[in-house]
C-alpha cells in the first residue's frame, strides 16, 4: 500500500472512533487493484476485503452501463420516452418523460420511500408530478425503474441480468440481487425504521446492488483503460456530458455542491473541497464511495455500513487517494 497510506489511515482513523462500524477500502490504476484493506466489525462480524455490501445507489451507475450498452446496439436513445415501455406512465401529465431525464434526475416523478411495501411500477404510475420533466434536478431512485423498464423493453432482458453479464467479462462476478450473499447490515437502519426485507423484495434498479470492493474496482480499472470493455470511449464521453448545468438543483444536491448529473454518473466537476475535480461516480445510502479519477489515473472504492456519519467527509478520503500517486 506504499503512496496510499493516508488514505487508509483515514479509514482506519474513522473505525477507532466509531464513526464507522466496518470499511472496506480499495484503490485501482488501469492495471488493476493496487490496494485494498479492511477495517472494523459489524455486530461481532469481522470486516474482511472480499465481504459483500450494500451498494445502494452505486447501482444506478451499473444500470446506466447497461442502459449505454443499449444505446450502443441501436436498441433506444436518450430520448426514448418512458411511454415506450410503461404505455400506461403520465396519464395525468402535459410532458414528456424521456430516458434522458430518467437517468439525470430530472423527471419530476414523486419520490416513495426506499423501503417501500409498494411495487416499484405500481410505485412508477402513481398520479402527479414534483416539476415537468427537465425544469429542475432532485435525486431521484424511482426513475430507475423507468430506466429498467425501458432497458428491458429495448434489449429482451433484465436489467440485472445484462449487468451480471458484462461485469462478470470484466471480473466482476459478485454483483447480485441474492440477499443469500449476506452483505454486511447497516448498522442504524432499525433505529432509521429501515425494512431490509421489503427493500430487498423491491430488486431495486436504482438501489438493490450487492457486491465487493474488488468487484467495484474491477469496474473502475475497466473504466480508466477505456478500452471498450464495458462501453466504448465515445460513449463514456457521453454518459459525462453534464445534463443539468443549466437548471435548478434541489435537495439534497443543491449547485453549491459543485456538481451536475451527467448520464447516471455524478460529475463533481466544480466540488469546492476536491483537490482533483476530474471525477465521476457515486456515492449510496449507508456510506459507500465509487470514483473514478481519469486524469490522476485511479479509481477507488470505500464499502461501509452506517446511514448517519456525522464527522465523515469523504471528500477528505478522496484527496488523500489522488495524492497518494
Amino acid at each position: 500500500m506504499t503512496g496510499y497510506g493516508a488514505a487508509f489511515d483515514w479509514a482506519r482513523r474513522h473505525v477507532e472512533a466509531e464513526r464507522l462500524p466496518s470499511a472496506v477500502l480499495g484503490i485501482a490504476t488501469a492495471e488493476g487493484v493496487v490496494a485494498l484493506d479492511a477495517f472494523g466489525a459489524t455486530h461481532g462480524r469481522t470486516a474482511h476485503v472480499d465481504d459483500p455490501y450494500r451498494l445502494f445507489s452505486i447501482t444506478k451507475v451499473l444500470t446506466g452501463l447497461t442502459t449505454a450498452r443499449a444505446i450502443e446496439h441501436g436498441l433506444l436513445t436518450a430520448e426514448t420516452p418512458l411511454t415506450a415501455a410503461v404505455p400506461d406512465f403520465g396519464a395525468d401529465r402535459d410532458d414528456v418523460v424521456r430516458l434522458r431525464h430518467l437517468v439525470s434526475h430530472t423527471s419530476g416523478i414523486p419520490e416513495p420511500p426506499l423501503d417501500s411495501a409498494v411495487p416499484l411500477r405500481q410505485a412508477l404510475l402513481e398520479p402527479g408530478r414534483d416539476f415537468a420533466a427537465g425544469a429542475a434536478s432532485r435525486y431521484s431512485t424511482i426513475a430507475f425503474e423507468g430506466v429498467a423498464a425501458v432497458v428491458e423493453q429495448a434489449t429482451g432482458r433484465s436489467w440485472d441480468a445484462d449487468v451480471a453479464a458484462w461485469a462478470h467479462a470484466v471480473g466482476a462476478g459478485g454483483l447480485t440481487l441474492d440477499e443469500a450473499s449476506d452483505p454486511h447490515a447497516v448498522v442504524d437502519g432499525p433505529e432509521l425504521g429501515f425494512d431490509a426485507d421489503a427493500f430487498a423484495a423491491q430488486r431495486n434498479p436504482g438501489a438493490g446492488m450487492i457486491g465487493t470492493a474488488a468487484d467495484l474496482l474491477a469496474i473502475g480499472a475497466a473504466l480508466l483503460r477505456d478500452e471498450g470493455e464495458i462501453v466504448q470511449p465515445a460513449t463514456l464521453a457521453m454518459m459525462r456530458r453534464p445534463l443539468t448545468g443549466g437548471i435548478p438543483r434541489l435537495e439534497p444536491y443543491p449547485a453549491e455542491r459543485g456538481q451536475d448529473w451527467g448520464f447516471t454518473w455524478n460529475l463533481r466537476t466544480r466540488a469546492p473541497g476536491l483537490i482533483d475535480q476530474d471525477v465521476y461516480g457515486h456515492a449510496g445510502w449507508a456510506g459507500t464511495e465509487f470514483w473514478v479519477h481519469p486524469t490522476a489515473g485511479v479509481a477507488y472504492v470505500l464499502l461501509t455500513n452506517r446511514v448517519q456519519r456525522p464527522g465523515v467527509d469523504a471528500d477528505e478520503l478522496d484527496n488523500a487517494v489522488v495524492c497518494g500517486l
